[in-house]
């Protein structure tokens, strides 16, 4: 069976491909060389092998460079992309920046407005308390006038009642002087009278004009109140929700920062109009409440100085790896990264996130050249495979200084910043409070 076989495909190559001989001619010699049915066979199979071969790499080599170039094509686009959100976010950060300044702006003027008003008021209260003082010695005298000339009165008409009409023209005519003195003295009496119904008429004109301004300085201070209060709205709201979307307990780290800050200014005096001991007015409730959210909002301003809410970098880079679990790129295991990676060009500038002290500054296996800061409320910032640092240890820094250049030293795959902020030694997100403050600064 197998022989048949072999003599059926043995004829049918020999349809095909005929015994062809292949002549060798030289000068002395003529040699040939046999070239069977099979041979041919197997040499046009090896032919089609190889020319197949060659189509399909080529047609892989096309494709793959067809890939990488559509790769790179996308790989620009992203990265414009990127650039225009950054371009984006960046005047979103110089508008809120504008805003909290004219809000700040806003709010000293307001603040100059309160101690206008503070003065106006206190001398309001004094001019009131002498017109009240004037008023009562005007009624005290009044009084005292009306009593005498009603006493006088009564003494006349008992002296008329005693006396008939003849009686008392013949005591005028036999006391001239003593009729003169009297009759001055009623007229006396009388102009007197007249005269302290007119000052009590114009103190009271007064005291009304009085009650008219201090209701419209009433009116003036409720107005700069509402704008103080919505003021102070707009710019505690904002720190309080940064603070609170990192996750920091801000009722700990305010009392935190009045310990610290105790001995150069402080929370601000109460306001107190009154030195009698008078129980506070609404006007100096609302004062004393006004100056409170004031200290609160310098407090806050102060710790977030002291807290990583600024970011590292410039926009010009490009975020390539979050926090949390990823692949690594040496070896390709899955490991934690406990920060960020920021990529940039060789020497892009790294700043300081906030206030704080260089406790590490130079080479550590892994980060290479490293720099570490120690911030307030348990936080510390590392800043890993520098090229080169500009700050040393025990060096105090504050947000914004220009600490390092990025580089690609220690254990890296490229220009990059490896950023983290640990919190009583722990690693947490540093996005967390990049996030948190990206529309307060």
């Amino acid at each position: 069976m197998r022989t048949r076989l072999a003599i059926k495909l043995h004829s049918l190559f020999e349809r095909h491909f005929p015994e062809r001989r292949l002549f060798l001619k030289s000068d002395n010699d003529t040699r040939f060389i046999r070239l069977s049915s099979e041979t041919q066979v197997a040499a046009v199979a090896g032919v089609a092998v190889i020319v197949g071969w060659t189509a399909v790499a080529t047609a892989i080599l096309l494709m793959d460079s067809i890939g990488s170039g559509n790769f790179r094509e996308q790989a620009k686009r992203d990265q414009a992309t990127y650039q225009e959100r950054l371009n984006i976010l960046s005047a979103e950060r110089d508008a809120r920046a504008q805003e909290a300044l004219a809000a700040q702006n806003r709010f000293n003027a307001a603040l100059e407005q309160i101690s206008a008003m503070q003065s106006e008021l206190l001398a309001s209260e004094n001019r009131r308390r002498e017109l009240e003082t004037g008023i009562e010695v005007i009624q005290t005298t009044l009084r005292a006038t009306m009593k005498q000339r009603e006493d006088a009165r009564t003494e006349l008409a008992t002296i008329q009642q005693d006396a008939g009409e003849g009686d008392m023209y013949m005591a005028a005519v036999t006391h001239p002087e003593q009729m003169n003195f009297m009759t001055e003295a009623l007229a006396r009496t009388a102009e007197e009278r007249d005269q302290i119904a007119a000052n009590a008429k114009d103190a009271l004109d007064q005291r009304d004009e009085l009650e008219l301004e201090i209701q419209l300085m009433q009116e003036r201070s409720d107005e700069i109140f509402r704008q103080l209060e919505e003021a102070m709205v707009i710019s505690v709201e904002p720190l309080d929700k940064m603070f609170r979307q990192a996750g920091m307990p801000t009722d700990r780290i305010i009392e935190e920062i009045r310990r610290g800050y105790s001995g150069m200014g402080g929370p601000l005096t109460p306001l107190s109009f009154s030195t009698r001991g008078e129980e506070l007015t609404p006007d100096e409730i609302r004062a004393n409440t006004l100056l409170q959210q004031m200290d609160q909002l310098n407090l806050y301003r102060l710790a977030a100085e002291k807290a990583p809410f600024a970011n590292p970098v410039s926009s010009v880079v490009r975020f390539t790896s979050g926090y949390g679990t990823r692949r690594d790129p040496k070896t390709g295991g899955r490991r934690m990264h406990n920060g960020v990676d920021f990529a940039g060009a060789q020497g892009t500038d790294i700043f300081a996130t906030a206030d704080g002290v260089v406790t590490h500054a130079g080479w550590q296996s892994g980060f290479g050249r490293l720099v570490k800061i120690k911030h307030a409320f348990g936080i510390e910032t590392l800043y890993a495979h520098n090229t080169k640092i500009r700050v040393k240890v025990g060096q105090r820094v504050s947000r914004g200084d220009h600490i390092a250049d990025m580089g690609s030293t220690g254990r890296s795959t490229g220009t990059h910043l490896h950023y983290e902020v640990r919190v009583n030694g722990k690693p947490v997100n540093p996005m967390t409070y990049i996030k948190a403050a990206r529309n307060v600064f």
